[in-house]
């Protein structure tokens, strides 16, 4: 079933690429169908199966022999890793699909935000109603938890950001983090805010921070959010039991 599962992921991460590289830019995910970036030829079936083709090719477009950038066989391998994964931790259940949607939403982000500095309310908002749809559904979280917790992300992260533009007289977050900090509540709860919250901001003041003060380019805050949220989501109750046994143990 885990093999079964990586198959479909991968399947499904050349897919995410379609999403990542399309909405940001307000475009249709099926049409038109894929081309080459360099002489628009219509890549056909048999040059887009999950990283295998950009293997054969070479990384080059058959047509034109235009390059093929990394990220494709890159997104459609993780994305693959991460249902083979869920399904090989948690089996045939609902957890497996919940943590499996939530891993790839989150790559989605992280790709376009990297891209383009835009989160797309496609990932945040319909992403934030599957969180919603599937907590009653798993022990892991309910519905309240999931209710408060979506609640919870995007007040808090708006007002973080209303007090940064308010210290520094110009907009430093844009308004998809606020929504995707929604999506993430909806999926960790109350707890999974504050972990994702304080994991992103570390990340991001530890690699990201020095190079934007450097360079004054805006930070893509939505990656560092996304890398934090995958933290929270796979180990913050051993990080968080860690600390407590630290800081309040014998």
């Amino acid at each position: 079933s885990a093999v079964v599962a990586l198959v479909f992921g991968l399947a499904f991460g050349s897919f995410l690429n379609v999403c990542a590289l399309r909405w940001p830019v307000d475009e249709s995910v099926f049409r038109p169908p894929s081309r080459c970036s360099g002489c628009g030829e219509r890549i056909h079936w048999h040059d887009n199966v999950p990283v295998v083709s950009w293997l054969l090719l070479r990384g080059r477009c058959r047509t034109c022999g235009t390059l093929i950038s990394i990220q494709y066989p890159l997104v459609e391998l993780a994305t693959g890793l991460i249902w083979g994964g869920m399904v090989l931790l948690h089996g045939l259940e609902v957890e497996a699909l919940r943590g499996a949607l939530f891993l790839t939403i989150l790559l989605g982000i992280a790709v376009s935000d990297a891209r383009f500095y835009i989160i797309p309310d496609q990932f945040s908002i319909r992403g934030t109603v599957v969180g919603l749809a599937l907590a009653p559904l798993t022990p892991a979280i309910g519905t309240l938890q999931a209710v408060y917790g979506a609640v919870l992300g995007f007040v808090l992260l708006w007002l973080v950001a209303w007090a940064v533009e308010q210290a520094f007289k110009k907009e430093v977050m844009g308004r998809g983090d606020i929504k995707m900090m929604a999506m993430i509540g909806a999926f960790l709860g109350v707890d999974g805010v504050f972990l994702t919250i304080f994991f992103s901001a570390f990340l991001g003041a530890a690699i990201f921070g020095p190079i934007s003060l450097k360079t004054g380019k805006l930070v893509p805050f939505g990656i560092f959010l996304a890398a934090g949220a995958a933290v929270a989501f796979g180990w913050g109750d051993l990080i968080v039991g860690w600390y407590v046994g630290w800081a309040f143990g014998p």
